[in-house]
């Protein structure tokens, strides 16, 4: 029988053709259309090609019963496609219906949840991380996953896990990154905020203090403010927080870097007698150049930013402890807090802050290209330095290419920093 694959519609019989024709493609084609009787799917997710299984798992029509059947699928892309499209099925299921229909996608659900391919299991979570009906028990097994990749989205967003749920997975311990998803969630209550802080996690308290949702006692913040001194992560979200007891205010203006120091002393919400306070420890500080920090005369030209004396010392102490990571230096730009970002910058690109002066000053994208490559950061974030820390005009902005990799080569972006070096020793010289 000569039946054509893209005849608006299909005969039992012309569809039952197709799918024992011998052409892989004319298959995978029939296994997607939304027009063919459940049970010829049902026979294609058992097609020896697995472009066909891919197209019949991806099938919002086929069967529950072969969705099952297709979670244990060997293909792992056969089974990806299936997470993408039950996931979006799901929402709406009563966990005690007792109709086959239900029952079948959550066990499938189930089954995928736990899938032995990180790919799969991520993909579930992405697709139910915000979905407020999404059946509780796969979204715990979600949140417990091993990697962060799979349990981050759900941990983060996910509206089905209760406080009583977060706190019990703080109490296991998540995957690595996964108290941080936590802090990172929307409104964070007091109770959570405290069981956070009680983990002794530093990232993960660092996030929860950049979380302005987050409902955080005062002598919870009072205690953190106390310990904050050995925490540099802790002080630009302490100095940033939206309310800030004013006995705290004066206690982080004892030891936080100087550019964080005048963000403190500009505080509209601080009384006159606490501004006044700290106020007076910006000036000592000045004047007994607390902060032995390298110094560069800023160029012409140069940005106010620039001509703010980096925290360098801060910078060093958290790159020598493994903790200058591009979320932290991401943190640092989207909050404006730029002297810190050029200092991560410069420290770990380890160049000398003279010439990442001169590169910001210049306002050139392959110069700062130059300097996040070698500080090994993201392209994305590379973009973020030009728009944000580097002002580049959006027209000369290089963004990564298609293939997610940096957009000029290697041995350009060394010339480029060879040619500011070299401008650096003349003036210096």
């Amino acid at each position: 029988m000569d039946v054509d694959i893209n005849a608006p519609s299909l005969t039992y019989d012309g569809a039952k053709a197709l799918a024992m024709h011998t052409d892989p493609a004319v298959r995978a084609t029939l296994a997607a259309r939304t027009d063919v009787p459940p049970e010829i799917l049902y026979y294609l997710t058992q097609d020896g090609d697995v472009t066909v299984r891919r197209a019949a798992a991806q099938n919002t029509t086929l069967p529950r019963q072969a969705d099952l059947h297709l979670a244990r699928d060997d293909d792992p892309g056969v089974r990806a496609g299936l997470a993408l499209k039950i996931a979006k099925v799901s929402p709406g299921l009563d966990p005690d219906a007792q109709d086959k229909i239900s029952k079948a996608t959550r066990e499938t659900l189930e089954l995928l949840a736990r899938d032995e391919m990180t790919r799969v299991r991520q993909v579930l979570a992405e697709v139910l991380k915000d979905v407020a009906d999404a059946p509780p028990d796969v979204i715990r097994t979600l949140a417990m996953d091993t990697e962060i990749d799979v349990a981050g989205p759900v941990l983060q967003f996910s509206p089905v896990l209760t406080d009583e749920d977060l706190i019990e997975i703080i109490k296991k311990g998540p995957a690595q990154g996964g108290l941080g998803a936590i802090a990172r969630r929307d409104g964070v209550s007091e109770n959570l905020a405290d069981a956070l802080v009680a983990s002794d996690d530093d990232q993960a308290i660092a996030d929860l203090l950049a979380n302005d949702s987050a409902q955080i006692r005062e002598e919870t913040l009072d205690d953190l403010v106390n310990r904050a001194e050995e925490h540099e992560l802790w002080h630009a979200p302490l100095v940033q927080r939206p309310k800030l007891p004013p006995r705290a205010a004066s206690k982080l203006a004892q030891f936080v870097a100087d550019n964080l120091l005048q963000s403190l002393s500009t505080r509209p919400d601080l009384d006159p007698e606490t501004l006044e306070a700290v106020g007076e420890m910006v000036r000592h500080r000045i004047s007994q150049s607390a902060m032995a920090e390298e110094h560069v005369d800023s160029p012409a030209g140069a940005p106010e930013y620039l001509r703010v004396p980096p925290p360098l010392s801060v910078a060093k102490r958290l790159y020598l402890s493994g903790k200058l990571d591009e979320r932290v230096l991401n943190r640092a730009l989207m909050s404006s807090d730029y002297p810190f970002v050029l200092a991560g910058l410069t420290v770990r690109a380890e160049v000398s802050l003279s010439l990442a002066v001169k590169v910001f000053t210049a306002q050139t994208a392959k110069g700062i290209l130059a300097i996040c490559r070698k500080a090994d950061v993201s392209p994305e974030f590379a973009v973020l330095v030009q728009q944000r820390l580097g002002r580049v005009p959006p027209t000369q902005i290089l963004a990564p290419s298609r293939s997610g990799v940096y957009p000029v080569a290697d041995s350009e972006l060394r010339w480029q920093l060879e040619f500011f070096a070299n401008i650096s020793e003349r003036e210096a010289g």
